[in-house]
């Protein structure tokens, strides 16, 4: 099982943005930029962890969620674009970064990370989840 799956079975605290019945999305501990999020589907034992071994529907539903936390994000944060990328190096189960962009070099995973404290780790997946509320009514 991997550190992804206990914190969709919530084993493992994370800070949600949004949720469905196959996908999940949280901000990253370490992030880029604030508002960097993760959108993860939800998966049987043993976890796919390559992004193309995902069956169609799987794959173009996560596609689609993650589009959705991608307006959500862009709304929130006021960045110009939402970079995204699919790494999957770093965890054994498929994943999707969504990094807000106000330039390129926002996106270089060469960065340093941020440290951001607990209290405005919440506030940005607040914001991130109620702008993904006000975009879907």
């Amino acid at each position: 099982m991997t550190i992804f799956t206990k914190i969709i079975n919530g084993e493992i605290p994370s800070y949600k943005v949004a949720e469905d019945e196959h996908c999940y999305a949280f901000l990253d501990i370490h992030p880029l930029v604030k508002g960097h999020t993760l959108v993860i589907p939800k998966l049987p034992e043993p976890e796919a962890d390559y992004i193309f071994d995902l069956d169609d529907e799987m794959l173009s539903g996560l596609t689609v969620f993650a589009k959705r936390v991608a307006r959500g994000i862009k709304e929130a944060t006021g960045c110009k674009r939402v970079g995204v990328a699919v790494l999957g190096m770093e965890v054994n189960h498929v994943h999707i970064h969504l990094v807000p962009l106000n330039k390129e070099t926002d996106m270089l995973f060469t960065n340093p990370k941020l440290e951001l404290p607990s209290e405005e780790m919440c506030e940005i997946a607040n914001s991130i989840a109620e702008a993904i509320e006000t975009i879907d009514n």
